[in-house]
């Protein structure tokens, strides 16, 4: 009974949007974090092996060259007593009478264009108050250690790489399978409750596999409970109203009978109330189900909107610009162009205006405006107000055939105070003819410029 009214907020695309760049820089960072501490690890023991190993290397030959120099014997080559080039922090370690070694730059090798060596692993020794240092080639050690850092880098960006890729693949089915999830939960809220995620053939919801076939069941479920609820409210109105009929025709017949006077006259106009009211919920139900068909024809929109104002036999000045063909349903356009008139007289305020200008019909008057719930959620169906004022069924069926016929119904209330209701038409266009379809309006079949002002 309520579909139309019916307001389902999803929000969820909003999130998605986003998941995957949220997902790519957490795995992106998540793997660079991961790269460089393993990298530090790696570089860190390496690099702690070979100096240990190189000063094991020059600590034996200093060995070798302390005791060549206790014997008098020649030094070996890459050895000597206070050589140039020696650290100053090493040479004062060794002048101490400590044992020590270092990586440091070379002594100078001819030909070298930087004026030093390349590097060396030191070791020095006191000899009679001086420093007795050798040093051995450090550079392939070091060229082991640069390559190992290149290569940490290399497979790192490649494990980078390949972890966000396989990270963004399996990141984009959940979203995709969120945003179909949404797309869903927006056609349940646009009101096509046969919409599911799961086997809409069968109306099976979606198996729980994990957490957002969960969410995708769990949203099936709801859908099918809403529409069974939506369905039985439906049938339970259509059935009312048909109940209904069959006593009021009796009432209507008895009232017929009653002698002439004030008291016959209150029963008689409370019968057609009542007989409206069935017949509009009637039509509420027949909408709801979509049961009916659109009979739609090219109709020259002045002459409609001024006949319906003449049944109606309001006060209502009716004002036409360039009134355009319309391809539509006669009968469900006066429907809602008489409820809009009759809505204006009935709850705003003198003048009502009427005026059509191509494919646009607008429904103005000068009362207190729409409420607010109705301008944030459209019509809502015997909906008051807290003044105790409401708007029936009057409009809500207006925007239910509107719908129908594939209008657009807007409403909203000016700045300078009243209330408009703004129907805009679908447009006849003859593709045959490049002039059919746009303003027919210097005159209508009734004999009236366009421009004029026709009041009731």
């Amino acid at each position: 009974m309520r579909r139309r009214g019916f307001r389902f907020r999803f929000r969820l695309p909003s999130w998605t949007a986003t998941l995957t760049w949220k997902a790519a820089v957490l795995l992106t960072a998540m793997c660079c974090t991961l790269a460089a501490l393993l990298g530090v690890l790696v570089h860190t023991g390496v690099t702690r092996q070979t100096v240990a190993n190189a000063r094991e290397k020059a600590l034996d030959r200093l060995e070798t060259v302390t005791d060549a120099y206790q014997a008098g014997e020649p030094l070996p080559p890459g050895s000597g007593v206070d050589p140039a080039g020696l650290p100053a922090s090493l040479r004062a370690l060794a002048v101490g009478g400590e044992r020590g070694t270092v990586v440091a730059d070379g002594p100078h090798r001819p030909g070298d264009p930087d004026g030093q060596g390349g590097p060396a692993m030191w070791a020095a020794g006191p000899a009679d108050g001086r420093a007795l240092a050798t040093w051995t080639d450090y550079s392939q050690s070091a060229r082991t250690i640069a390559g190992l850092d290149r290569a940490i880098a290399g497979s790192s960006l490649l494990a980078i790489a390949a972890t966000l890729v396989v990270g963004l693949f399996a990141v984009g089915r959940v979203t995709r399978r969120l945003h179909q999830t949404a797309r869903v939960a927006r056609r349940i809220g646009a009101g096509d409750l046969d919409a599911r995620v799961g086997d809409p053939r069968t109306a099976r919801p979606a198996r729980a596999r994990d957490e957002v076939a969960t969410v995708a069941g769990a949203l099936d479920t709801m859908a099918s409970a809403l529409q069974r609820k939506l369905q039985t409210e439906q049938r339970f109105t259509a059935d009312v109203a048909h109940e209904l009929r069959t006593p009021l025709t009796g009432l209507s017949t008895a009232a017929e009978l009653l002698p002439p006077g004030r008291p016959t006259e209150l029963v008689r106009d409370r019968v057609r109330a009542m007989r409206a009211l069935t017949e509009d919920l009637l039509e509420i139900s027949r909408l709801d189900a979509r049961t009916e068909q659109v009979d739609l024809a090219v109709h020259d929109l002045a002459p409609v909107a001024r006949h319906v104002v003449r049944a109606l036999g309001t006060e209502t000045e009716v004002r036409v610009s360039g009134a355009a063909l319309v391809e539509t349903d006669l009968r469900r356009l006066e429907r809602v162009i008489g409820n809009l008139v009759t809505n204006a007289h009935r709850h705003g305020g003198p003048p009502v205006v009427l005026s059509v200008e191509g494919a646009v019909v607008r429904v103005r008057d000068h009362g207190a405006g729409f409420p607010a719930y109705l301008l944030e959620g459209g019509p809502q169906r015997f909906r008051t107000d807290g003044a105790g004022r409401g708007h029936g069924l009057g409009l809500t069926i207006a925007a239910g055939q509107a719908a129908a016929i594939g209008a657009r119904l807007e409403f909203r209330n000016p700045p300078d105070g009243g209330a408009l209701a703004r129907l805009t038409l679908p447009e006849y266009v003859d593709l045959d003819d490049g002039d059919a379809g746009r303003n027919t309006g210097s005159e209508d079949p009734e004999g009236t410029h366009t421009g004029d002002h026709h009041t009731k």
